[in-house]
Order: structure tokens, then C-alpha cells, then sequence
């Protein structure tokens, strides 16, 4: 398929700013792959859709406070410092990206925070905005993470362009997160409360966990226009024996699995053996998924709307069928739905 295919106008009222005032009160679009039927609902109502023995398969990254506002030697200008992953603890060696990046040249130094207790020396670039930082911190490496936590801020995406408030250190993180190391959040387990986790499991709907820590390449522009070119930034998957028996068991009892998310997509379509298991993992997958795509293991699928030509619409589309993508799209432009991160939802069954 082609990138231009992937193109469609959303107007800039409909990206999300801040996130629905409940949890499971945003909208939700649901899409019946079998008869076409789109249905609006709110997010709560996605109970009503599984039985007892259906899982939901959740991702449980958590976001790290990755934005760092530092000050430039000598001149004091600001510059805006994104982490993007740790290289050498040993050393505190971390690839980032700088913005204005015109003004950060290898040998400057940075200082942050108000007694410039945390101090970075970029040693390389890596390419038009990524550098390479070499933290300079008297104290271990706990220490030195515990600064980078008390000084950064929470990563919120571009298009908000708004400051993070306390606020967004809560909600730009799903309830359920445990292990830390994303940059960005699994955004479809957002709507997730714990009132209505509650509720599915008295239903009998169970939970399985995984583990992908969400990276900034995920959100990459596709500069290509044949999609079969297009390479994808690696991601770290781990996803335990446990998982992998628990989702084929339910599979084996032919019992729904759904997807909470892209990120649980890419992880466990990046983990599956010639038969269709699930197995377990611990390593870094660069899988890319477009139409057209033979899904492995899941039934349904939770995700919110995402921006166009993004590989995240693409993966959505592999999964619904780009037509029916492409229609409930246009609906959701038309009826208002909100965009992306703190948006709203779409249940593919």
C-alpha cells in the first residue's frame, strides 16, 4: 500500500488537549468487521462486547518523566531535552533529542535544575535532532535516576502544546503501569478505570500482561511512499511464560483475546512460533504492520484514533480492513470524535 492512502483531513479542533474528565466516560466507536455496523458508545460500555473467558491482553509499561528543560553553557539559552534511552549506566551514556537542535553542537554542555546539581556533555550526533549525552552526576545510579525523575516532566506528545501539569503525571499513565521505561504512553489503556476493571472481572473477563516499552519511533513520520520500505525504530518486548500460556489456553478455548492497544499488537505479532502461539519473550522487535496483515492472535481490538499517515492508522487498518478504516474515520471526523493520545477510543471486533 502507499503512504498518500493513509492521508485525510482532520481538523486541529479534534486532537485531544487533555483527557475525558472519568477515565471510562470518553467515546467509544465501535466497528463490526463482519457486517460494517459502526455504533457510538461511551468507553464504559466496552463490557457489554465480552463473556466470561474472553481476556484482554494489556500493556504495562510505564511512562518515565523523560522531558528535561536545560540551560546551555556559556549562553544560557534553553533547550528542551528528550530521553529516549539509556546506552550505559556504567558511564550514564543516553541517546536523546535536543530541541533547537541548530544550537547543541558535540563538546556543549548543559546544566539542570535551578542549583545545576545535573550536568550533560553531548559527545555525539546521532542524527538531525538526536545527540548523545554523557550525564556528569556525583552519587549512584539511583541516585542519579531519582534526579532525572524530581527534574523531568512528563513526556506529553508535540501536538499538545500546552505545559504537563500534576495532573498529566496521573493521567498519561494507565492504571495499571508497573515497569518503567516508555516515553510515551500505550494510550488505549488510558480509558481504563479501576471501577470498570472491577466490573470485567466480575464478568469473568480476565487480564493478561506484557510488557513493550513505547518509544518515539512509534510516532515517526513515514517518509516513504511505499510502505514495504519503511523501517521502524526498535522497541523492548518482554512478555512472560505465564502470558504466553494464558493467551493460548484462552485461545484453545476459542474464547475472545483482544488487543488493548498497538503497542500489545506489535508485541505479540512480533512473538508468535509457525502454529500460531504465543511464546514468550525478552528482546527488541522493529515488526512494521500494514495491509495487509494475517493477524495471529487476537480477536478484537481496542485503540484510539490516530493522526494521518501515522504507522499506528496503518497498523489499525490491517487489522479493520483499510476500507471499513477509512469509513469509520470519516464518521469520527464527522461526529467529532477527539484524536490521539488523551482521545477517544475505537473497539474493532
Amino acid at each position: 500500500m502507499k503512504l498518500s492512502q493513509f492521508n485525510f483531513k482532520l481538523p486541529d479542533e479534534l486532537l485531544a488537549e487533555f483527557p475525558a474528565e472519568n477515565r471510562d466516560e470518553s467515546r467509544l466507536m465501535v466497528v463490526h468487521r463482519d457486517t460494517g455496523k459502526i455504533e457510538h458508545k461511551l468507553f464504559k460500555d466496552v463490557i457489554d462486547y465480552f463473556d466470561d473467558g474472553d481476556l484482554m491482553i494489556l500493556n504495562n509499561t510505564k511512562v518515565f518523566p523523560a522531558r528535561l528543560i536545560g540551560e546551555k553553557e556559556k549562553t544560557g539559552a534553553k533547550i528542551e531535552v528528550f530521553l529516549l534511552r539509556e546506552l550505559n549506566a556504567e558511564n550514564r551514556l543516553w541517546d536523546v533529542l535536543v530541541d533547537p537542535a541548530r544550537k547543541i553542537r558535540i563538546g556543549n554542555k548543559l546544566f539542570f535544575g535551578d542549583d545545576e546539581s545535573l550536568v550533560a556533555e553531548v559527545i555525539d550526533n546521532t542524527t538531525s535532532r538526536g545527540r548523545t549525552l554523557r550525564f556528569l552526576f556525583d552519587g549512584s545510579h539511583e541516585e542519579f535516576i531519582d534526579k532525572v525523575k524530581e527534574l523531568g516532566m512528563t513526556p506529553l506528545p508535540k501536538f499538545i502544546k500546552r505545559e504537563p501539569t500534576p495532573e498529566d503525571s496521573e493521567r498519561y499513565q494507565t492504571i495499571y503501569a508497573k515497569h518503567e521505561g516508555a516515553v510515551a504512553a500505550p494510550t488505549a489503556g488510558l480509558h481504563f478505570s479501576k471501577h470498570l476493571m472491577k466490573r470485567l472481572e466480575i464478568k469473568g473477563i480476565d487480564f493478561a500482561e506484557l510488557t513493550l516499552h513505547v518509544g518515539l519511533g512509534t510516532f515517526s513520520s513515514v517518509e516513504v511512499e511505499d510502505l514495504s520500505k519503511h523501517k521502524m525504530s526498535s522497541e523492548k518486548i518482554i512478555i512472560s511464560k505465564e502470558t504466553a500460556e494464558k493467551v493460548n489456553a484462552v485461545k484453545d478455548a476459542r474464547h475472545k483475546i483482544v488487543a488493548v492497544g498497538t503497542t500489545v499488537m506489535r508485541a505479540i505479532e512480533s512473538s508468535v512460533s509457525a502454529n500460531r502461539r504465543l511464546n514468550e519473550a525478552d528482546k527488541w522487535t522493529h515488526k512494521f504492520i500494514f495491509p495487509p496483515h494475517d493477524f495471529n492472535v487476537p480477536d478484537a481490538m481496542i485503540t484510539n484514533f490516530h493522526t494521518p499517515k501515522s504507522t499506528l492508522m496503518m497498523m489499525t487498518a490491517a487489522f479493520a480492513g483499510y476500507d471499513l478504516l477509512m469509513k469509520a474515520y470519516k464518521e469520527a471526523v464527522k461526529e467529532k470524535y477527539k484524536f490521539f493520545s488523551y482521545g477517544d477510543a475505537m473497539l474493532i471486533l
